[in-house]
């Protein structure tokens, strides 16, 4: 992982956190505002906010990857991000990002005569994220938390916002990421159960506060298909966030919409699973392990479904939807660019969706994620689901949470979800699939973000994959299900795996997944021999003058042009014919054969 030096941002805004409450306090409740900023859609005519500091680590990393991967990072440094407001000390400014007083007027430089909207996320609830670990909050889940929460966090951001050099923004609010959706299924769990009164509280206390202001329209967190797409998890949020809305002051009125898949990479559209109900082989599509009875497989599902049970529940029609699509692009050679034909179920749902993850429910830096749809006002083409943009909530780039302990001032715990070498229950026995060498929750993850680019679909430059399926997802889904169901599971399966393998202890095979000219991204498959491996270092030479970018789920070292990359552990240990790979960028020219070594 490449590291960089801490960047010193102080925060500009005038006086102490003391000070901004004090001043909070002395501004009466209003009566309340007009309706505007819950009616229509906030991105029409507008253009967003572009936060400097986000930029600035994106043309850092630029110079650091180089190439055309650089190049594809320069492309996406202009496009417009969230500002989180993660806790108390975010908003007179941290180490990595400047205050909320000088974001907002960056915004209004940025805006000049025209709209913009200036993106924010209010996250720092008592008890903050009772599930998890990597992003617990400063807060604790007590009377004094709740009371540090109004009037140390959220007045204080009222109090900036609410101030008459703002009024012409219009500020899209993402309300406390997780929070609500914990109530819905983790109530079993004890924090939970503690933390359950302050979160209703404290969103109730933020909706009401924020839609004083008069400009702000407020999106509440609705989690994600592979969490709340069950029907009844589905119907269960419906009520709890009706519940939470209509126990506010202002009810409906201070609620633009939800915002799904804030900080997660569920794909935006599943292209080859349109229909959870088709009969393959022994279940319908929606029976399969991966998919455990959801009829939802990705978001366009859950904000269509979201918005009907909403409207039911008594919410206006005019609600809309954001969808976070910074990271559920799934690009890269790993996706399947046509419908399996297999006619057993678990394979061909896994050979034709495109979320690569080793379970819905793994959250924490997924290796093979790439970013997806840009920033976009009103997309066309799902109007079932309402929606008022894609938005990229989480910056990419960012990491989820340590892949390991690192003792931290910002109340952020261990999570084992964020480590590689983790097998966990909740994911049914699988690894996490996260990356290994990730920082903090929030801090730069060179190798993340280097991932991201190259495996973005739509792909950002040259040398990506047609962002357009050529194979018509709905020709022949259900043609060869039943007709030979024994024909391909039994021709080959032990063709390959033991041809070579059974020489050594291990073979080793290089393959260019994604060239862009002046670089390209590379993947080794590593195969247990005959005996197995309990440990394996492979062995390459790269073309003269080509080096090394970044390299995952391996440690490597580098003599010259040969690369020595072994195992990390978790991935070492292969069964005869079993497979593990990791993954590299390099700058310079993609060589057109490899040998590679293993032993």
């Amino acid at each position: 992982m490449v590291q960089r030096e801490k960047k010193v941002r102080a925060g500009v805004a005038a006086g102490a956190t003391g000070a901004l409450v004090a001043a909070s306090a002395l501004v009466a409740l209003a009566a309340a505002p007009s309706a505007t900023a819950a009616v229509g859609n906030p991105y029409e005519g507008a253009t967003q906010y572009v936060n400097p500091d986000w930029r600035e680590d994106v043309l850092e990393a630029a110079d650091v990857a180089g190439g055309s991967l650089g190049e594809d990072m320069r492309a996406i440094a202009d496009e417009p991000t969230f500002v989180w407001m993660d806790r108390i000390q975010a908003i007179e400014g941290i180490d990595r990002q400047h205050g909320l007083e000088w974001h907002l007027d960056q915004a209004v430089a940025q805006a000049g005569s025209s709209p913009l909207v200036f993106n924010i996320v209010i996250y720092d609830l008592p008890g903050r994220d009772c599930f998890a670990l990597a992003s617990n909050g400063e807060l604790p889940a007590t009377d004094e938390g709740m009371e540090r929460y109004k009037t140390e966090y959220i007045d204080a951001i009222v109090e900036i916002l609410d101030r008459p050099e703002y009024e012409n923004l219009r500020i899209s609010a993402v309300i406390e990421p997780d929070s609500l959706p914990n109530m819905v299924t983790n109530m079993s769990h004890q924090p939970c159960q503690e933390a359950a009164p302050y979160y209703r509280e404290g969103v109730r206390y933020a909706l009401d506060r924020l839609h004083e202001v008069g400009n702000v329209y407020s999106y509440i967190d609705a989690a994600h298909s592979g969490w709340l797409g069950w029907p009844d998890n589905a119907s269960g949020s419906a009520q709890e966030f009706a519940s939470v809305v209509e126990g506010s002051t202002y009810g409906w009125d201070a609620v633009a919409g939800f915002v799904t898949n804030t900080a997660n990479s569920t794909p935006l559209e599943e292209p080859f699973l349109t229909n959870p109900n088709l009969q393959v082989g022994s279940g319908q599509v929606r029976s399969a392990e991966y998919y455990e009875w959801n009829p939802d497989f990705d978001e366009i599902d859950w904000t269509a479904d979201l918005y009907d049970r909403m409207v039911a529940q008594g919410a206006p029609s005019r609600i809309g939807m954001l969808i976070d699509t910074s990271r559920n692009g799934w690009g890269g050679s790993e996706r399947p660019t046509s419908v399996s034909s297999s006619s057993d179920l678990n394979t061909y749902v896994n050979e034709s969706r495109v979320d690569r993850r080793t379970h819905r429910g793994a959250w924490c830096n997924p290796d093979g994620a790439g970013i997806g749809e840009r920033p976009t006002v009103s997309p066309s083409g799902y109007a079932e689901s309402h929606l008022h943009a894609f938005v990229w909530v989480k910056p990419p780039g960012e990491s989820d949470g340590a892949s390991e302990e690192i003792p931290n001032d910002e109340g952020k715990s261990f999570d084992r979800m964020c480590d590689p070498t983790y097998q966990a229950d909740k994911l049914g026995g699988a690894y996490t699939g996260a990356l290994p060498n990730a920082p903090l929750s929030g801090w730069w993850f060179q190798d993340q973000f280097e991932m991201l680019v190259a495996n973005a679909y739509p792909p950002i430059g040259d040398g990506g994959p047609d962002p357009d399926p050529t194979d018509d997802p709905t020709d022949d889904p259900t043609d060869d299900p039943t007709d030979d169901p024994t024909d391909d599971p039994t021709d080959d399966p032990t063709d390959d795996p033991t041809d070579d393998p059974g020489t050594g202890d291990c073979v080793a095979t290089l393959e260019v997944v994604n060239d862009w000219g002046s670089g390209f991204q590379g993947q080794i498959t590593v195969t247990g021999g005959s005996g197995g491996t309990s440990g394996w270092t492979t062995q390459f030479t790269l073309p003269t003058g080509t080096t090394i970018g970044s390299l995952w789920n391996a440690d490597y070292s580098v003599n010259g042009s040969t690369v020595t990359a072994s195992d990390v552990g978790w991935n070492g240990t292969l069964n005869a014919g079993q497979s593990t790979s990791f993954g590299f960028t390099a700058n310079g020219t993609a060589p057109s054969s490899t040998a590679v070594t293993c032993s």
